[in-house]
Parts: structure tokens; sequence; C-alpha cells
């Protein structure tokens, strides 16, 4: 692949910090406690070798637990911070926004405030300039700008520190949880926002707890665990692994974590139907899977529009609820109707009977499936008839063995 396409490169970055083990005034104890090894202090390894590439137009997501390092990368990938070991390549100007409101000064106004912050970020007079009204227009600040920041409510302070950064008119943009900024309008403003410039071919790196942003407006996500990138790829996959990850966790210690036994594998999604049919015929597909420890199980599944990236059918019901050790295969039917042009993916996991996600199955795993209605005239056949939520569960199960 051509570097011109690559918007940030993290090449085999490492970073530590060394925090203090013990406290001495006496410059003779510290002479003394380095002669003999002792450095007074040990390193804390919050990345470890992390490597992938973000390209030009990705909205790449980042994920992982607190503590995981994920914070620390994108503060390296901002210049903040400088790795002891790699390098970052970032091709084009940075807007980097970490922490809301961070630069702003209360006794100036919302209009200095922004052209400030539009230096910090390093942009010239001129072009904060033509990007002013766009922000001013987005915060929904206009009657406010000439007052002082410290008059502002916190609801105001946030709508301009987030319109600041996501108007200004930079190749890449950074976020580190945002997402759920300002009041319910403002959040259903940011989210057309987002769903608009993960289309516009603009590139976006954000780091979130929150898998359904990651599923929503993400292309690619990397989980990073213990300072190491343990999934890379396919935002779905990689949402699902921190969520696998997370159920895990919060049924065991953190010792008992380290030696955790797999309960379910072996799980295998087959579309027994056609893949591209037409609305009303019958869908069917097999799941089998094997279930290793003696518990019960059940099959949550969604068929999701692939283009809207939302839920069309899903069924996540404890109807079929299987119990014991062994192989488990099952059968779902269902006829989903009244659409027309539409691409779903199906998305299946296995949980327990606490609910708790035990596998799931990856992208290569989540068959395709295209219905199209064929009654209607060539000409309307583009149109779009699915409803914009989800469609009542009305499939069956057939258990072909227990």
């Amino acid at each position: 692949m051509s570097n011109n396409n690559i918007a940030v490169k993290v090449d085999h970055v490492s970073k530590y910090f060394k925090l203090p083990t013990e406290s001495t005034h006496s410059l003779r104890t510290a002479m003394v406690n380095r002669f003999r090894g002792i450095k007074g202090y040990k390193e804390q390894h919050v990345l470890r070798d992390i490597h992938f590439d973000v390209e030009k137009g990705d909205f790449f997501g980042i994920v992982g637990r607190n503590g995981s390092g994920k914070s620390t990368l994108l503060k390296i990938i901002s210049q903040i911070y400088v790795p002891e070991k790699g390098t970052v390549t970032v091709n084009g100007k940075l807007v980097s926004f970490i922490e809301l409101g961070v630069g702003f000064n209360p006794e100036l106004t919302g209009r200095e405030n922004v052209y400030m912050n539009g230096a910090m970020l390093g942009f010239t007079t001129e072009e904060v300039d033509a990007m002013y009204d766009d922000i001013v227009e987005f915060a929904e600040l206009k009657e406010f700008m000439n007052q002082k920041l410290k008059n502002y409510s916190s609801g105001m302070q946030v709508r301009l520190a987030f319109s600041v950064a996501i108007k200004a008119e930079g190749d890449i943009l950074i976020l580190d949880e945002v997402l759920a900024v300002g009041d319910e309008a403002f959040q259903r403003k940011c989210n057309d926002y987002f769903l608009e410039r993960k289309n516009s071919g603009k590139t976006t790196i954000l780091v979130t707890h929150d898998m359904a942003a990651v599923k929503k407006y993400c292309n690619k996500a990397v989980l990073i665990e213990d300072g190491l990138v343990k999934a890379i790829g396919d935002p779905d996959d990689v949402a699902n692994q921190y969520s696998f990850d997370n159920a895990a966790q919060a049924v065991v210690s953190e010792k008992e974590a380290e030696e955790i036994e797999i309960e379910v594998d072996q799980l295998k999604v087959k579309l027994l139907s056609q893949g591209n049919a037409e609305v009303g015929s019958e869908i069917i597909f097999e799941i089998s899977y094997n279930v290793i420890k003696d518990i019960s199980t059940y099959i949550a599944f969604s068929m999701t529009d692939i283009d809207r990236n939302i839920w069309i059918y899903n069924d996540n019901s404890f109807d079929q609820m299987t119990s014991g050790k062994g192989v488990k295969k099952l059968i779902y039917k269902t006829v989903i109707p009244y659409v027309n042009n539409l691409k779903m993916k199906l998305q299946v996991s296995v949980r327990d009977s606490e609910d708790r996600m035990v596998a799931f199955a990856d992208s290569s795993n989540s068959p395709i499936i295209m219905l199209n209605r064929t009654d209607i005239n060539q000409s309307d056949k583009s149109e779009r008839m699915s409803s914009s939520g989800l469609i009542r569960r009305q499939g069956t199960w057939e258990i072909v063995n227990d």
C-alpha cells in the first residue's frame, strides 16, 4: 500500500513511565543506591510494540479497558508524549480533542476563546475566520459569543469546546470519550455530524468505551489490552471481543481471569436459504456450537442493515435455552416482509443463563442476506421500503440435536 494513502502510521511504539519506589533527600543515600543498582523507581510499561496504520478516510476506533494504554497512545499520536521506542507519522493537519475545554480561558469571551483555541491547534487567524461562523452555528451560541466564558453554563462551555474541535478544518480529527457531550438535542446533532463525517472521506480516530458507537461509526478498530494489540480490523469483531472479555472479567477475579477456561467453541453459522432472495421468501439458517462446560446456553442474533447500520430484526429470547455439554445445532426460520433493496448481515452470539456472551461469530462467520421485491416496476426497484426500526420477531427455532 502506498504511504500516500496513510494518514497516521503507528510504527512499533512502546512507552513506559518511571514510578518512584522510594524517597530519599540524601545525596549520599542516592549515590550508594545507584552503585548498588537500586534505581529508586520501577518502569510501568504502558504500551508494548503497538503497530497499525490508519488510512485516509478511515473512521478508526481505539477501544480497551481503563488502564489498557489507549489514552497514552492517543497522546503519543497527538505529540503530547514521546515514545521510548518506535515512531508515529502523521500526514496532514491533526486536530486533537482529548479533554473538553482544555486551553479555554474563563476571563475571555467566547469569540476570543475560539481564536485562542484555534491558534493552539495550529490554525492562522485567517483560517479561524473562515471556520468561525460554522463553529458558532453548530454550538448554537451566536448571542453569547461576546460574553465571558465564566458566565456560560457548563452545557454552553461543552458545546463551544466540542464545536471548535469538530468544525476545525483539519485533515485528521482525534476524539477521546466525548460522544456523550451536551443535552439530547445536541447529541442528535453530533450523531448527524459523525454520520456525515464518516461518509465525507475525512479521517477520524475515536477512543471510546461505547461499543455501539464503534459499530455505528467506525470502519476499522483496534482493541488494546495491557499495552498490546489484541484484535484489529472489522469493528464488529473488535467490539464483540471487547464485550466478550468484559463479560468474562465480570465473573472472575483478576487472578482467575488469567486461567479462565473457554466455555463454548466451534461456533458456526450457515445460511441454508438463498443469500440473494425475493421479499417474502423464507430465511433459513443453521447455528452449531460446542459447549465445553456444564452450562445452559441460548442463541442471540440480529440481522443488521449494512447500509444504515441499524437492526432490522433480532431474536435474543430465552425460548430455546439448552443445557449441558456437547454439540448444539439449531435451525431458525423466518420471513421479513415490507422491505426492498435490503442488504443485511447476520450476526450471532451465544449467551449463558446469566446473559453473558460466551461466544460470538466474527465477520467471516456472518452471512450476508439480500432481499428484493420482484412484483414492482423496474424503475421502482431502487426504492427502499424497509422500516427505520426493528421488525417484530416472528421466527421459529428447531433443535436438530441437543
